[in-house]
């Protein structure tokens, strides 16, 4: 599932020379947490922080990479890999992660919520 920006309320998390490429940080949005990951080439993609396989809130945590092109995490706790920009997991069709809108404003990252 993926947040519509349009309807969604941008919330201020961080400043984007605080994240490190390839690692996730966790942030409570609107009272979900949400994993962010700046990703090699400058890219920032975020998705829930919940791996619904293991119910754990891990997903920061969780190996960055790329499966075929396709930017992805996966998950710390039994490996399942999710792409980071449709929250598809792609070792099962049946499960994904939502994803949130990220942008840059003024040198801070903004995650959308519902």
């Amino acid at each position: 599932m993926t947040i519509s920006e349009t309807t969604a309320t941008w919330v201020d998390v961080a400043a984007v020379d605080e994240l490190t490429p390839g690692r996730g940080v966790a942030a409570l949005v609107g009272g979900q947490q949400v994993a962010i990951f700046l990703v090699g080439d400058g890219e920032l993609f975020a998705v829930d922080n919940l791996d619904p396989f293991s119910g754990a809130h891990v997903m920061s945590r969780g190996i960055v990479g790329d499966r075929d092109g396709v930017p992805k995490v996966a998950s710390p706790m039994y490996k399942q890999s999710f792409d980071l920009r449709t929250g598809r997991c792609l070792d099962d069709d049946e499960v994904a992660l939502t994803v949130h809108p990220v942008r840059v404003e003024a040198g801070r990252v903004r995650v959308a919520v519902p």
